[in-house]
């Protein structure tokens, strides 16, 4: 799926509650079954979309420390 160009201003952006206001944080919008992600301090930057079912798999792995440790 393909964002348009003006559905990115029309998405709901969250950040984390415990972000901090410096701009570094990531924002994810929910836009038609997928989760888009973008960086805070480039609204206007490049948007990285990830299916529904993808997204909810990362955040179950980083819950359970899956990624502490890459190597």
């Amino acid at each position: 799926m393909s964002v348009t160009r003006n559905e990115p201003q029309s998405l709901c952006w969250k950040k984390a509650r415990h972000s901090i206001a410096n701009g570094d944080c990531v924002e994810i919008a929910s836009a038609q079954g997928l989760v888009a992600v973008r960086d805070s301090k480039d609204p206007s930057g490049p948007i990285m979309r990830y299916d529904a079912s993808v997204w909810q798999s990362f955040l179950s792995g980083a819950r359970s420390g899956k990624f502490d440790r890459i190597s």
